[in-house]
């Protein structure tokens, strides 16, 4: 039987850099009335420390909560009046933001991400996190220690990687950490990352690349680009004594 070659997946698209440093990436589809607008920050677990661990998922819940020109609720609420939806979510290397809304709303989608990007910070206070901190907690509680073998993906990253690894902590946290994180520490953290500099803007769906880019500028070329993000180096991995011992596997005879 001859095998099957899989043609490698490309999805046409144009990409344009603003001068504040946004990455933005127009893939153009008029096959349905709708695009998706998709925000992308190169943040995660990963660029926590040791002790302060959680702190980028809680960072995706307390943007959820307002900014200083759509309070409290607003933001579902607009998006749900023109047929929209949003959600986000973190991992190890990102943290994404995303609404698909019918195509003639997809500037309601860009001004309530530029108001997030560049306007979260004045309503950040210390009630708002002591809120999300609770939600996070209960979260974790829930999908971890709560859970059969809830335990069992963080204890696999802690074998996988040394204890100073960023990959080694799960995403969601552990629970002195959530409990230690600060105002001082969230505010810093959103100003390190959350900036056009370390941010990708994908619009997917009815719109052409000239609409997308001309948008693109009009609602976030006026924003600071952030300063230059600086990257921690992992510890080099290093062989336990036991599996160098060990060596290649034996062949078993038969």
């Amino acid at each position: 039987m001859p095998e099957t070659v899989l043609a490698p997946l490309r999805i046409a698209h144009v990409t344009q850099r603003l001068a504040n440093g946004l990455r933005v990436i127009v893939h153009e589809d008029h096959t349905s009335p709708i695009v998706a607008v998709h925000l992308m920050y190169h943040v995660g677990s990963k660029d926590e420390t040791p002790g302060r661990t959680g702190l980028a998922h809680l960072l995706e819940h307390l943007l959820f909560e307002g900014s200083q020109h759509c309070q409290k609720g607003q933001f579902d609420r607009m998006l749900e009046k023109v047929g929209g939806t949003n959600n986000g979510s973190t991992w190890l290397d990102r943290t994404n933001y995303y609404e698909v809304v019918p195509s003639h709303a997809i500037e309601l989608a860009l001004w309530l991400e530029r108001d997030r990007m560049g306007f979260f910070l004045p309503v950040l206070d210390q009630e708002m996190l002591d809120v999300q901190r609770g939600v996070v907690i209960n979260e974790r509680r829930q999908s971890y220690e709560n859970r059969p073998y809830g335990l069992a993906d963080e204890r696999l990253h802690q074998l996988l990687f040394p204890a100073q690894h960023p990959y080694s902590w799960p995403t969601i946290g552990y629970l002195p950490d959530l409990e230690a994180i600060t105002l001082d520490d969230a505010r810093e953290f959103f100003s390190s990352y959350y900036t056009p500099r370390n941010a990708v803007l994908v619009l997917a769906g009815d719109v052409t690349p000239e609409d997308g880019f001309t948008l693109a500028e009009r609602y976030f070329a006026d924003l600071e680009g952030g300063p230059p993000v600086v990257r921690r180096a992992p510890p080099a991995p290093t062989a336990s004594p036991s599996s160098a011992r060990r060596g290649a596997p034996r062949s078993r005879r038969t």
